[in-house]
């Protein structure tokens, strides 16, 4: 996409290693990935699953290659990791580079300027013009652990609150946190305690208005908690494994007010929903919210392990000496990476392409609906959309979830050469959470295989 404010000369498109075009040379999964697969069985554990059993060679741009020659247009981006593209040119020169000067030294020990720039620039792109400290991690879980427990620190209270079809990690804590049980809690307890789960906002289906759905989040919290015990509340702006749940206007600033004057600590969760995905660099700044602390992490580093806590000095400064950090988080090479994301993301003007594939899927998907009434719910924003599936003829009455259409759906386009991730409480949810280097001609592409698959249902 070319910027209208870029001078039309100094304008150049991207160079890919791979074709930006989806080919199937073999059946799916193809006889060299049958191979590793039975090679992985021996050795792997099973609770370590994979969506689609193809085993990737090469990766640019938006499309995965595998090791019989398949070219897959990836609608996944490794669940929103590689945002600016697969093997971004800028995100590999920085990586190379840094690996031939320090890959580690442990900044608690010995620092560096990498971490400092990272921590610089998340203090200028994440919401909110008051001063700001980071602490940064390996995952978006620890993230999550981090802040809470930086929260609790702060407040010398005890209670952590999260939201309905909220997802937040698979650690002990994270776990607790999480809405589903299933895969990600089953027989893994006891869990941590003081976790409490309020109604959320889920427009689809509770039809509230964003003052009715917060009252009624900030009822339970008064009763089942109490804001005088409430160390922190844990915010998706945008949920991801609960199915791109947006909530409605107004929800969470009333939310956030309702916080600040009960001293309550309000996180954002901007792991899955942060660093441009959704043609902001934070969701949050599409409800006009401003939380007191945010979580980065996925799509931060390009594909390399890195996430953060950021937020108001007077709360992550609460900490004493020590009581933070670890002994990879914040890798030299993670750091430089992630420095070079945020400068693909404005040299690129990356926000504007999140809103170009926006337009790009919902017209797409807007004339699929109008075909197919499985279709019950299109939301989301940027290159985070999603679709929610019904019974055939429950979409304007019971909605009745149709998770049997998404496995379908999936199954059919995998092997056709485009990767969908299914979400969602009831697994009725199909998501398209691209990298912002996809074209519209590969967007195209995947929603003629998806309307194919469609049809394909009967």
């Amino acid at each position: 996409m070319t910027d209208t404010n870029i001078p039309a000369e100094t304008a150049t498109a991207p160079v890919y290693s791979v074709p930006q075009e989806r080919q199937i040379v073999t059946a799916v999964p193809g006889p060299k990935s049958e191979e590793l697969h039975a090679r992985r069985m021996k050795v792997v554990s099973a609770g370590v699953s994979s969506a689609l059993p193809v085993y990737i060679e090469r990766a640019n741009g938006a499309i995965l290659v595998d090791v019989d020659g398949n070219r897959f247009i990836d609608f996944g981006a490794g669940i929103g990791v590689t945002t600016v593209g697969h093997t971004e040119e800028r995100v590999v020169a920085a990586a190379a580079s840094q690996l031939q000067d320090v890959i580690h030294t442990l900044f608690t020990i010995t620092p560096y300027e990498e971490y400092v720039r990272v921590a610089e620039l998340l203090a200028k792109h994440t919401p909110g013009g008051w001063e700001k400290r980071t602490v940064l991690v390996n995952s978006g879980a620890e993230a999550v652990e981090n802040g809470v427990k930086i929260a609790r620190k702060y407040t010398g209270r005890r209670a952590v609150a999260v939201l309905d079809h909220a997802y937040h990690g698979r650690t002990n804590l994270t776990m607790a946190m999480n809405y589903k049980a299933s895969p990600y809690g089953t027989g893994f307890g006891p869990f941590a305690g003081d976790v409490y789960h309020a109604p959320s906002s889920y427009p689809y289906r509770d039809g509230l208005s964003g003052q009715d759905a917060a009252a009624r989040t900030i009822a339970y919290l008064e009763k089942a908690v109490g804001a005088s015990d409430l160390a922190c509340l844990v915010v998706e702006p945008i949920q991801g494994e609960g199915g791109f749940m947006v909530p409605a206007e107004g929800y969470l600033p009333i939310l956030q007010q309702w916080c600040t004057e009960h001293g309550v600590v309000m996180i954002a969760d901007e792991i899955q929903s942060g660093m441009a995905r959704t043609g902001r660099y934070f969701a949050s700044e599409h409800f006009e919210w401003t939380p007191d602390l945010v979580l980065s992490a996925k799509g931060i580093a390009g594909g390399l392990p890195l996430a953060a806590v950021t937020g108001r000095a007077e709360i992550m400064d609460s900490s004493q000496p020590g009581g933070l950090g670890g002994t990879f988080g914040g890798n030299p090479v993670a750091c430089a990476a992630a420095i070079a994301v945020f400068e693909s993301i404005d040299e690129n003007h990356l926000l504007a392409e999140a809103e170009r594939i926006e337009q790009t899927l919902r017209a797409g998907l807007q004339r699929l609906k109008q075909r197919y009434d499985i279709i019950g719910d299109i939301r989301g924003r940027g290159a985070m959309i999603a679709i929610e599936l019904v019974q055939p003829g429950t979409g304007a009455t019971t909605k009745v979830p149709n998770a049997e259409a998404v496995s379908r759906l999936v199954a059919f386009a995998a092997q056709h050469g485009v990767l969908f991730l299914s979400a969602g409480t009831w697994g009725n949810v199909l998501r398209f959470l691209p990298s912002l280097a996809v074209s519209d001609a590969l967007l195209d592409d995947g929603l003629r295989v998806l309307d194919d698959g469609f049809a394909s249902l009967g």
